[in-house]
Order: structure tokens, then sequence, then C-alpha cells
């Protein structure tokens, strides 16, 4: 079963897409901030990494920051998404910057044209 990471502060955000994903036959876990994401992708990296911009302790951009610094961690496709109105500058191999808001329809066709069905 394919693991998607999903990282946002927002509480029923993260639940809902937590709810979405599973129902489309992903195994999902969940983050409320980069720093405890960092830690789980470590511990066991998923297939892909859906991460807000903005969030306490460590925000989106340090986190794909040091996704990418990682050689074993670097390949990890990552969705990046904010309601800033600029897109951010970072160098990352397999990041994808989306503005919020994002439908249901639109987060099940990135997830599966980044990492195929469940």
């Amino acid at each position: 079963m394919k693991k998607i990471l999903v990282v946002d502060d927002e509480f029923d955000l993260l639940t809902t897409w937590r709810l979405v994903l599973q129902m489309e036959g992903y195994e999902v876990g969940t983050a409320s901030n980069g720093l405890l994401a960092l830690d789980s992708i470590r511990a066991n990296p998923p297939d892909l990494v859906i991460t807000d911009w903005m969030m306490p302790k460590m925000d989106g951009l340090a986190l794909c920051r040091a996704l990418a610094a990682d050689t074993s961690l670097s390949q990890i496709p990552v969705v990046l998404s904010s309601a800033a109105a600029r897109t951010p500058e970072i160098e990352h191999p397999k990041l994808e910057f989306h503005r919020k808001p994002l439908s249901i329809d639109a987060l099940i066709d990135i997830v599966t044209r980044l990492i195929g069905p469940a």
C-alpha cells in the first residue's frame, strides 16, 4: 500500500485530506508541523509528502529544504500548498507547488499523477 504523509497545522484540513486519501486506498500519516513530519519521514519514509507552507516550529519550506538536503529522502515527491500569493523559490528535485484551496478532485488527481493509484 502506498504511504502518504499529510502535514498541516489546520486540524480540519488535515483530517479531511487524511480521510479522503484513505478512502482512495492510501495509507495516510499526519503531522501538525515540519519537525514532527521530518521525524516521521526519517523513521518511515512515505511515497509522497503533502505539506502546508506556513506552520509553527518548522514551516513547509524548511521541511522541503531538509528533505532535499538528505540524499536518502530527496527523491520523495513533495506537494507544497499555500494560500500565499507568491510561489516559493526552493531547490528540490521533486517539488510541486499548488495554491490553496485545493479541491478534493484536484488533490486526488495530483496524488494519482505523482505516485499512481493506491
